[in-house]
C-alpha cells in the first residue's frame, strides 16, 4: 500500500506492530543487527530480538539506539509527526502539531526537535561543481519592534540582535545551510573549505570574505550592489530561493527561533529541500532511515 497523503498514512500504520515492523524494515534492510555490539546474527523472540553473541545475549527491539528509545509516545504518532513535518513545505509549529496528533504542546515541541535532530545529515558528502554561495541574517527589525526593545547600532550585518547562516547550494545537486559564527574573512573561507571539493566554481556576491580563497577555486562574482543578479549562469538566485523558505517558515509558521536551535531549524529545512524531488511516501522513508541516534530532554534544554 502507497501512503503519499494523510489518510493513507493513518491507515498503513494501524497499529504499533505494523509500526514496529516497517521501522525494522527500514533501519536494518532486511538483516537485523544487534545495536549493543553489531553482531548480525540474532534470535527473534515475542517481545522483538536477543542477540545471539555469546558475549551479548541482550535483547533489544526495534526503537533501541533510535530517537524512539523508551518514549511513551505511540509510533504511530511519532510516525504521524515525522510524515508531518516532512510533507509540509515551510513546516509546522508545535501547537498545531499537538492539536494534529493530540499531545501537548510540550510534548510536540519536544518531538519536533528530536525529528529535526533525526534529519540532520549524518555523513555529509562533500559539494563539488558549481556551488552557489550565499549568506543571510535571521532575527528581529527594529521597525518591528517596541520603542522600548529596539535595539541600537542592529543595522546592516549587525549581531547584536541577529544570526547569520551561511548557504552552500550545488547545482542540481544537495544544499547545506548552518549557523555560523559571523561573516569574517575567517569563519567563511573555513565553512567553504570545510563543505566544498577543491577545484570547484563558487559563484558568490561582493563580500570581501568570499574573495580570500587562496586559488584552490574558481571564483565568480555577481555584482549585486550595481544591479547584476543573473550573467548568464553566473547567479546566486536557486540559494536566495531556499532563503525565502527558510524566512518565511521562520516569519510565518515559528514567528522566532533561538540562536541555540537554529542549526536544527536548518536542518529540517534542508531536509525538505534535498528531498524535494522525492514523493511523499519515499521522503518518510528517508527519514526513518536516519533515525539512529538520541536527544535527551535534558540535553535539549541545556544552557
Amino acid at each position: 500500500m502507497e501512503y503519499n497523503n494523510l489518510i493513507q498514512v493513518s491507515q498503513y500504520f494501524k497499529d504499533e506492530k505494523t509500526c514496529k515492523e516497517h521501522l525494522a524494515k527500514l533501519r536494518w534492510s532486511g538483516n537485523v543487527t544487534c545495536p549493543f555490539c553489531n553482531h548480525d546474527k540474532v534470535y527473534v523472540t515475542k517481545a522483538g530480538y536477543k542477540c545471539a553473541n555469546p558475549k551479548c545475549y541482550k535483547k533489544f527491539t526495534a526503537t533501541v539506539g533510535t530517537f524512539f528509545e523508551n518514549t511513551k509516545i505511540s509510533l504511530r504518532k511519532w510516525f504521524l509527526a515525522i510524515y508531518i513535518m516532512t510533507s509540509h513545505k515551510k513546516g509546522i509549529s508545535s501547537l498545531q502539531l499537538s492539536k494534529d496528533i493530540g499531545v501537548t504542546q510540550k510534548t510536540a515541541w519536544f518531538m519536533a526537535h528530536r525529528i529535526r535532530e533525526m534529519l540532520r545529515a549524518k555523513n555529509p558528502t562533500m559539494l563539488r561543481g558549481i556551488i552557489e554561495a550565499d549568506e543571510t541574517y535571521i532575527g528581529g527589525k527594529n521597525k518591528n519592534r517596541h520603542w522600548d526593545k529596539k535595539v541600537k547600532g542592529n543595522q546592516g550585518r549587525s549581531l547584536k540582535d541577529k544570526s547569520v547562516v551561511i548557504g552552500l547550494y550545488q547545482r542540481n545537486g544537495m544544499i547545506i545551510s548552518k549557523p555560523i559564527e559571523n561573516t569574517t574573512t575567517k569563519i567563511i573561507p573555513q565553512a567553504i573549505k570545510e563543505n566544498v571539493k577543491k577545484g570547484s566554481h563558487l559563484i558568490t556576491d561582493e563580500l570581501s570574505a568570499y574573495v580570500m580563497f587562496d586559488g584552490n577555486y574558481k571564483h565568480s562574482i555577481i555584482k549585486h550592489a550595481q544591479g547584476e543578479y543573473a550573467n548568464g549562469k553566473i547567479h546566486t538566485n536557486t540559494i536566495e530561493g531556499f532563503w525565502s523558505l527558510l524566512k518565511r517558515g521562520i516569519i510565518g509558521i515559528y514567528h522566532q527561533v533561538s540562536e541555540k536551535h537554529l542549526e536544527k531549524y536548518c536542518n529540517e529545512f534542508n531536509f525538505r529541500y534535498n528531498t524535494k524531488d522525492f514523493n511523499e511516501q519515499n521522503r518518510f522513508d528517508k527519514s526513518i532511515t536516519q533515525c539512529t541516534g538520541r536527544l535527551k530532554y535534558n540535553e535539549l534544554i541545556a544552557e
